[in-house]
């Protein structure tokens, strides 16, 4: 059962990854470096949908 909850884990840790990055870009005062830190979390987020699936992605509709 271990081999279904690992892509599980990787969704969640990717998730949460993004979730950093967005709440760092929020609190950042560089224009450039806000930009940055969300283009790095839509990539996060886009890669985990592509690996897991939407079904796996969080509930908020950004």
């Amino acid at each position: 059962m271990s081999d279904k909850s690992q892509p599980s884990e990787r969704a969640q840790q990717m998730r949460e990854r993004a979730q950093e990055l967005e709440q760092a870009a929020q609190r950042s005062t560089d224009p450039a470096e806000r930009r940055r830190l969300t283009d790095k979390a839509l990539r996060i987020r886009e890669k985990s949908e592509q690996e897991n699936g939407r079904g796996s992605g969080t509930m908020d509709p950004m």
